[in-house]
């Protein structure tokens, strides 16, 4: 049989393999290898993406080698062996036992055993790697036993792998290996065990194990790679290699064409969400229905009804009104919660959805079609996010595990990969240089690889010289190491759900985060494979927008949710368009405030547009002044063509999202909707892989042939490429804009509320407590200071004696003050406080809690100034006595002397207040200075 690679080591062996899964398959395909099996330690993270560069190459009409899925199993024995699956229930067995070994231990561990190996092992090929001494006893001999005892168990499927170590005494290994193979009664394979795909790689590779090891390559000694040889080699340089032992290199190929299982015969089923005997079909078009007509009670518009329909039949015809249903009965746990949530996505851009409660944007303000993002002919899964509460996230979290079981549960990774200021610092410090050239480097110099040809110049302007031998090999390997993945992480709320246990369809670990599982793919993992997958996402503004309708309601008996707050309010669409926006969602940052005054928004669909417009997509693609010379009537809005008019019509001529994007490239170039989407997903990976000549070419060329001048084709490319990493889809523009309106209607017409909403969901937004304070007031919102006999824990809207809302500070404001000690303060103090004495006797708290309260000015009320009220503070020790020993009796007590304290000047009090407040409501501190900064000032 030809030969196989069996055992390769990919960058998904972190901080070891020098190569990604796809260069591998490249490469493979190039030496004319026929399989190649990866292996990654202890992983399958990198499996999805080399049979995704197979399948990539076969679309091409290549070639490729096929993909065979496995992992090397390190065991705290010291037994390692490369497990590849013959079939789907070995798939299973594998995945189950590298689960076991993760749940065992802490996030990024796995901690096998012998056992593990004898439980699982069923229908796996094991490839064990020999003893590093095998003459040696004790551990060889341990080594040797392990090993009949799996050859024992598992007959005709154990075989020892040799490779070779390039170090002279190869022939002599190999003929000693064979012969512990034949004592132990099982066959030799060959493999080069490669941890790189070419050569070229050997210094990259001595730079990730310097990493891995946290010292200098000129240190690593013996752990360096001796030479480039340890690569992906072809079938005559394993002949040549293994020139005494052809049948070791023979018997690769056999147990290649044993091992058929590909991630094709991975069999996803979702949930059957099947209630009450109802088939899903039936309950989704029974809840949609009942939605609809809450959602018009005069009756929906026979284009809304068609509109569903032709979704619900879609819908059914791909079996996918489980996924609907689960997004539905998540969204219905967390509103009979009371957990505000908003769904976005593009297939939340749907009458379905809509009508589900998913969303609240209308799909009609849309441009897109259903069938574009939920298709029959791409045959991938909807794509829905929900946002809920930031600060009630978990409990979602929390639901979907214990209605799946987390046998069914888990949620997906996210690969971090090397950028910018990680690839300086850590690969810098493994070439040697100095902490402070480090600094400089990465302060610096920004994006490699974005600005070429400038790097030199930059070097120069921070004083170094990028013609040093260490510098230039340095800066060549900063570059080579962009988008290598560096480690696993969680995804922020990707929900992978099954039928049946998901942890036979990919291995299970725990996360960093208590509580929560994860499997090792990531979201374009799960796409590759058809895997559903459903964003469990937090968004602070939605915790901001409860809170707001909640005072709303409490204080002015009206109730608003999202869906019915008074639209296309003119005060609001003003207040947005004289850059009144701090607090406001989405544009509140100064590129936003710097745009809102010449966007001018006077409609929603102005604000989707406002949304997507302020992204490093469009601006890149250099689309933001184009359309706003058409809005402004500057210049004359023209089509290329009608057909492309029809997609551009609604934003002037200029694509701002992603959707109009991709169908630049169906209709402009010819892309079939699959090629669209293998567009945008290597436009994605681009600046990982770098590998986008192909469909540029592919691109213009359509283009071309489509009658379209090639300065246009080329500015089309260009703007899709913005669009690769950063463009903004309309369905996403659009629920975020519902949430520009409501945040900035609030805002406009209950300022105090907004205000106060926003300080008690913190963190979150560009500002910090003073400032949305100082916002509020020059809004004409009188704000109090904390008050140990008014405030609470949060802050709250009182009365204000003139018939309008004061807003009072809460304890959270108070820098290291417990909400439970807060929570004391207020239900202690019946009546009211008279002293700090009489505090610290009622509600029982430590005299360090006293003095924050003290420092915070919090007594002022009771006519004890900051200054009094730590002295008071500081003369109180241990804890409050007993009532019955509260007061002196008479004759025994001792008073005092009166001590007169100097008062604070308004700067010392200022200081103070931000000091233990982050804001002061006395002054600004600018203003302080204001007499030194004016010329001619008194």
């Amino acid at each position: 049989m030809p030969f196989s690679e069996l055992c390769i080591t990919t960058n998904f062996t972190f901080l070891t393999g020098a190569s990604h899964p796809e260069e591998y398959v490249q490469r493979a395909c190039e030496l004319g290898l026929p399989a190649l099996a990866v292996a990654d330690a202890n992983s399958v993270a990198g499996v999805v993406r080399a049979h995704a560069a197979a399948r990539g190459i076969a679309r091409s009409g290549g070639t490729p080698p096929r993909v065979i899925p496995g992992a090397r199993l390190v065991t705290r024995d010291g037994l390692e062996a490369v497990a590849l699956p013959r079939d789907r229930a070995a798939w299973a067995g594998l995945c189950r036992m590298l689960s076991a070994g993760r749940l065992r231990t802490t996030r990024g561990g796995c901690d096998l055993t012998l056992e593990d190996l004898l439980d699982r092992g069923a229908g796996l090929e094991l490839l064990l790697t020999p003893p590093r001494t095998p003459t040696a006893d004790g551990g060889a001999g341990a080594w040797a036993s392990r090993a009949q005892r799996l050859s024992r168990r598992f007959p005709g499927s154990v075989a020892l792998a040799m490779a070779p170590e390039y170090d002279g005494a190869d022939g002599a290994r190999f003929d000693i290996w064979a012969g512990l193979a034949a004592r132990l009664d099982i066959p030799t394979v060959a493999t080069a065990r490669p941890r790189m795909h070419a050569g070229h790689r050997r210094r990259l590779a001595d730079v990730l194990t310097a990493i891995r090891l946290g010292t200098r390559v000129d240190a690593l000694g013996r752990a360096a790679l001796a030479n480039a040889e340890c690569r992906l080699r072809s079938e005559a340089e394993m002949r040549r290699l293994f020139a005494r032992h052809a049948t070791a290199v023979d018997r690769a190929g056999d147990i290649a064409a044993r091992c058929a299982f590909s991630l094709d015969d991975l069999r996803y089923d979702y949930p059957s969400e099947v209630t009450g005997g109802e088939d899903p079909d039936t309950r989704l078009r029974r809840l949609a229905g009942a939605g609809l007509a809450r959602r018009y009670p005069a009756g929906a518009p026979e284009r809304v009804r068609g509109m569903m329909e032709h979704e619900l039949t879609l819908i059914a015809r791909l079996s996918y009104a489980p996924y609907f249903l689960t997004v539905h009965d998540i969204v219905d746990f967390a509103r009979s919660r009371g957990i505000l949530c908003q769904g976005r996505g593009s297939a939340a851009n749907s009458v379905v959805c809509y009508s589900l409660g998913i969303t609240e944007v209308s799909p009609e303000i849309g441009t897109m079609v259903f069938e574009r993002f939920v298709s029959e002919a791409r045959d991938e899964p909807p794509d829905i996010d929900v946002d809920f509460e930031h600060e009630r996230r978990e409990e979602v979290i929390q639901h979907i595990y214990e209605k799946y079981g987390r046998h069914r549960a888990g949620l997906c990774a996210t690969v971090i990969h090397y950028r910018g200021k990680r690839a300086v610092r850590e690969v810098g410090r493994a070439m040697g240089l100095s902490e402070d050239t480090l600094a400089a480097m990465s302060s610096q110099i920004w994006g490699f690889g974005s600005l070429k040809g400038t790097e030199d110049a930059r070097l120069r302007e921070i004083g170094l010289d990028p013609d040093d031998p260490r510098l230039s090999r340095t800066m060549a390997l900063i570059a080579e190491i962009q988008g290598f993945p560096r480690h696993l992480s969680q995804h922020v709320g990707g929900f992978v759900i099954t039928e049946g246990r998901l942890d036979e369809l990919a291995p299970v670990e725990n996360a960093t985060m208590e509580g929560r599982t994860v499997i090792p793919w990531d979201k374009d993992d799960l796409d590759t494979l058809g895997i559903l997958k459903i964003d469990i996402l937090a968004l602070g503004m939605l915790s901001c927008l409860r809170r707001a309708f909640q005072l709303i309601r409490d204080h002015h008996r009206q109730d608003f949710t999202l869906a019915t707050l008074p639209p296309e309010d003119p005060a609001t669409y003003a207040m947005l368009g004289r850059a009144d926006s701090l607090g406001v969602f989405q544009v509140e940052s100064r590129a936003q405030m710097n745009f809102l005054p010449r966007m001018r928004p006077r409609t929603f669909y102005d604000l989707v547009i406002q949304v997507a417009i302020v992204r490093p997509g469009p601006i890149q693609g250099d689309m933001v002044h184009p359309y706003l010379r058409r809005r402004s009537g500057e210049e004359v809005v023209t089509f290329p063509s009608d057909a492309l008019g029809a997609v551009l019509g609604k934003t002037l001529g200029v694509p701002l999202f992603q959707e109009q994007a991709m169908q630049i490239a169906i209709i402009g170039a010819g892309f079939s909707p699959e090629e669209a989407d293998r567009l945008r997903r290597a436009l994605a990976t681009f600046r990982r892989l770098g590998n986008i000549s192909e469909m540029r070419a592919r691109f213009l060329a359509g283009m071309a042939a489509n009658g379209y001048p090639p300065e246009f084709a080329e500015r089309c490319f260009a703007q899709i490429e913005g669009f690769g990493s950063y463009g903004f889809p309309e369905s996403h523009a659009a629920s975020f804009a519902l949430l520009v309106y409501a945040s900035a209607w609030v805002k406009r017409h209950h300022p105090g509320i907004f205000a106060c909403a926003l300080l008690n969901s913190q963190p979150m937004g560009f500002y910090a407590p003073a400032q949305i304070i100082r916002d509020a007031r020059e809004h004409g919102v009188e704000v109090r200071p904390v008050c140990v006999n008014a405030s609470y824990w949060d802050n709250v809207m009182e009365a204000d004696g003139r018939g309008g809302l004061a807003l009072r500070l809460g304890f959270r404001q108070i820098r290291g003050l417990p909400q439970d000690e807060a929570g004391w303060i207020a239900a202690a103090r019946g009546n009211g406080y008279r002293s700090v004495e009489d505090l610290w006797r009622r509600a029982g708290l430590a005299p360090a809690m006293i003095a924050r309260l003290a420092e915070a000015d919090a007594f002022a009320s009771l006519g004890v100034t900051r200054r009094d009220a730590l002295w008071a503070a500081r003369a109180l020790s241990g804890p409050a006595p007993l009532p019955l020993f509260a007061r002196d009796i008479d004759g025994e007590g001792t008073t005092e002397a009166a001590v007169t304290l100097p008062p604070m000047t308004l700067g010392e009090q200022v200081v103070a207040d931000y000091a233990t407040l982050r804001m002061s409501l006395r002054a600004h501190p600018v203003a302080l200075l204001r007499p030194l900064l004016t010329p001619g000032g008194d």
